[in-house]
């Protein structure tokens, strides 16, 4: 901010030196107004920029030296609105955004001669559809989620809006998406930044979560408080509640709200003090091993009174995911469901090179996930959802055919009640009013207006879903399995998924492990612990001289 300031002061303080000159020249002579206007500002601008010390180029090209200024702040829009083409573009292409607002705005989103995609680039994928095709694929298709230590079974659509914390987000964009559940008939995950009376105005489905900072449902001194948690869960919208471990935003890091966006309403919510940063540690202090974990979730879903609970996690070191199947299968403790956090990021803010380099990809995850209870004879009593990146019937497609049971969507909801890319999230200045605290910009979004648009897109993008289904041969996507899905591996060589990815059959990390390709971190994971067992170095060149000889 004090950068901007700096920046700006000597336009504004130039611009008010030309009024004041051009007026002294009108009274004196209209033949020296204009001379003064262009050339008195300018000269005091440039004599600043040549005197003063912090930025060497604007030292050296006094004025001049601005215009970069001016290109550079300009720089994203002018890429993403006229240099850019419709696919190329990031995080999400021009295509993506147009598709969903077409979708949300309940426009036809049907498209002339062919496709634009290069069919024969390294990404290309499809599916293998049937000279028999379904008749009555079903367009509304949903999952019940619950085990037989559930009391309390949910049906979830198979998408439904992924974490987004009140406070990260405005009261309006809760609104909104809530509203938009609720017409729609699917749930809408809190976020880890506590149950808001904006999540509960319009009755639509909740999925409550708690991160590492138990906002909501905590005590003085920051740790989970049972009472209040009961309390709050036992509210008929909320359907399921869920243990957030890390986010692929920023998988290992925790969070920060800034102090700045802790306003008084946020404060009550989530119980920390007002206009103070708000820090998600970036460990659970309620649990430090996976039985610990395991025995967590257990007590949430007897404080909620038998409603199903689930784990969200980013896929990071391999022997974790084996740890936790194992702990499941040592203690008895099944969670209903985790959901898969794809390492590209999401709306939460973060350190660049986190989101750049830290955390699995979502389709990478969730494969190791999905092995882990195929392999352990768990996967018919867990659900399993992938979150990331996920906008269109394809994309649904492309992760129900890998293993995932549903999926959860968080800047695709977003662009469906307005967002428009501009990236300002982390400085609440967002000019849709989405992600900001500030009253004047949340004017803007009109959560009457934006609701429909949300339900909208969730209903086109489930007919689209619907009509690759049916395309390949079956009424529900529980069908869709990795040969289904042909992915290129070369200009001249495409190949069925399970020719690509390994999906073990069922039970086989019970009978036989060292068949698999993760022996290594089966042995190296355990159940009372999150550190590997072995030295997990040492296991893998074991196991590759072994598959050598």
């Amino acid at each position: 901010m004090l950068d901007l300031l700096q920046r700006n002061l000597v336009p504004i303080a130039a611009l008010l030196l030309s009024v004041m000159f051009a007026w002294l020249g009108w009274q004196v002579s209209s033949a020296w107004y204009w001379p003064l206007l262009l050339t008195v500002p300018l000269l005091a601008l440039g004599i600043y920029d040549w005197s003063q010390q912090r930025w060497t180029l604007l030292r050296n090209y006094p004025v001049a030296a601005r215009l970069r200024w001016m290109f550079y702040d300009l720089r994203p829009f002018l890429r993403a609105y006229i240099v850019e083409d419709d696919l190329t573009g990031a995080p999400f292409p021009l295509a993506a955004r147009n598709l969903i607002h077409e979708r949300a705005n309940g426009e036809t989103d049907t498209k002339p001669f062919g496709t634009e995609r290069h069919t024969d680039a390294a990404t290309y994928h499809w599916f293998a559809h049937s000279i028999v095709p379904a008749e009555k694929p079903d367009d509304s298709p949903r999952v019940v989620v619950g085990n037989e230590q559930t009391a309390k079974p949910y049906a979830a659509s198979v998408f439904n809006i992924s974490a987004m914390s009140f406070g990260a987000l405005s009261a309006n964009a809760i609104l909104s998406l809530n509203l938009g559940a609720k017409l729609g008939g699917f749930y809408h995950d809190t976020g880890e930044g506590g149950l808001s009376d904006h999540h509960l105005a319009h009755g639509g489905d909740l999925v409550w979560e708690l991160g590492s900072g138990y906002f909501g449902a905590r005590d003085k001194q920051g740790h989970f408080d049972p009472a209040q948690f009961a309390d709050k869960a036992a509210n008929d919208a909320v359907k399921m509640t869920e243990i957030k471990l890390s986010q692929g935003a920023k998988p290992g890091h925790g969070g920060l709200l800034p102090g700045a966006k802790v306003t008084a309403e946020i404060s009550r919510v989530r119980g920390v003090p007002a206009h103070q940063d708000c820090l998600s540690p970036a460990g659970h202090s309620a649990f430090s091993t996976p039985i610990e974990l395991l025995e967590f979730a257990a007590k949430m879903r007897e404080l909620s009174g038998g409603k199903p609970v689930g784990l969200k996690l980013c896929i990071g070191q391999m022997h974790e995911p084996f740890a936790l199947v194992k702990a499941m299968l040592q203690t008895g403790i099944l969670p209903d469901f985790i959901v898969v956090d794809g390492g590209e990021g999401g709306t939460g803010a973060a350190p660049q090179e986190l989101s750049d380099w830290v955390g699995m990809p979502l389709e990478d995850g969730l494969v190791v996930m999905r092995n882990a209870l195929v392999g352990a004879g768990l996967k018919d009593q867990i659900r399993l959802a992938a979150s990331g990146k996920v906008y269109s019937g394809m994309g649904l497609a492309r992760n129900l055919a890998q293993g995932a049971d549903w999926c959860n969507a968080a800047r695709g909801f977003m662009f469906s009640i307005g967002c428009i890319q501009a990236q300002r999230c982390h400085l609440g200045t967002c000019p849709t009013g989405i992600t900001t605290q500030d009253p004047t910009r949340q004017r803007g979004l009109v959560p009457a207006v934006q609701g429909p648009r949300a339900a909208r897109f969730h209903a086109e993008t489930l007919k689209s879903l619907a009509r690759i289904v049916a395309a390949v041969g079956f009424e529900h996507p529980r069908d869709l399995a990795p040969h289904h899905l042909i992915h290129r591996v070369g200009p001249e060589k495409a190949l069925p998924m399970d020719e690509i990815k390994v999906f073990l059959p069922e039970g086989i990390l019970l009978a036989a492990p060292e068949e698999t390709i993760y022996a290594p971190w089966w042995r190296a994971a355990q159940a009372d612990s999150f550190r590997p067992a072995t030295n997990l170095l040492t296991e893998r060149a074991r196991t590759q001289r072994s598959a050598i000889g």
